[in-house]
């Protein structure tokens, strides 16, 4: 397997499924692909998803981290942002890549920490994920108790808050529930398209600045 995995190269967009791949398997998979590359894996029950996101991809992905951490640093909450840092949990027989998380609430919790084990420490609490040409995984996510995850698919922002083991389609973010991200983040997207990212980001800022603003002077 380590040999085909060196030979290995998949075009962006597409996608490479391995069957009846076990723990020890996956462990070392892992370690031939390296952490330094494009593609995302997803892994559970013994099926191994091999991807290589697009442009548009990665472009949605670093867009909408960007809006998050404006929304962060505006509300002066404490963060940490992992990237797409795989997590698993060998006892679920489960692992994830997203295209990038978030540790918010847990933050202080594993602050400083270099190295994490989910057997025993926290999930990220918000994960994203951009369906341009794969899926995301929703049961993986569940299994790994991740409160909120987002999607982003087809120009759209879909808002997963984790209910009783399961996730449920929000209008807002238990996160951010003074904010109508759902429409707003796509629209924000698209004006990163016409007038750049730089200029997008001052008026995001300036519009969560005139929100908090309009919701202290209501108290």
């Amino acid at each position: 397997m380590l040999l085909k995995l060196k030979q290995l190269e998949v075009p962006p967009g597409q996608r490479v499924l391995l069957k009846n791949v076990t723990w020890q398997e996956f462990e070392t998979i892992l370690q031939e692909l390296g952490e330094h590359r494009a593609a995302r894996v997803a892994y559970e029950n013994g099926m191994l998803e091999i991807m290589t996101p697009l442009p548009e991809h990665e472009r949605n992905k670093e867009n909408i981290s960007d809006l998050v951490k404006v929304l962060l640093e505006e509300l002066d909450i404490e963060f940490m942002s992992l990237g797409s840092t795989t997590f698993k949990n060998e006892l679920m027989d489960k692992g994830i890549e997203h295209d990038n998380c978030f540790y918010i609430q847990n933050e202080p919790v594993v602050r400083g920490r270099d190295r994490l084990d989910l057997t025993v420490d926290p999930p990220p609490d918000l994960a994203l994920k951009i369906d341009v040409t794969s899926r995301t995984h929703s049961s993986i996510y569940e299994a790994l108790a991740v409160p909120e995850l987002w999607r982003f698919e087809k120009g759209k922002l879909q808002i997963n808050v984790l209910q009783n083991g399961k996730y449920i389609s929000s209008t807002f973010s238990p996160i951010f529930p003074n904010f109508p991200l759902q429409q707003v983040i796509p629209e924000y997207l698209q004006q990163c398209k016409t007038v750049g990212r730089n200029k997008t980001m001052r008026a995001f800022r300036a519009w969560v600045q005139e929100l908090i603003s309009k919701n202290i002077s209501r108290v």
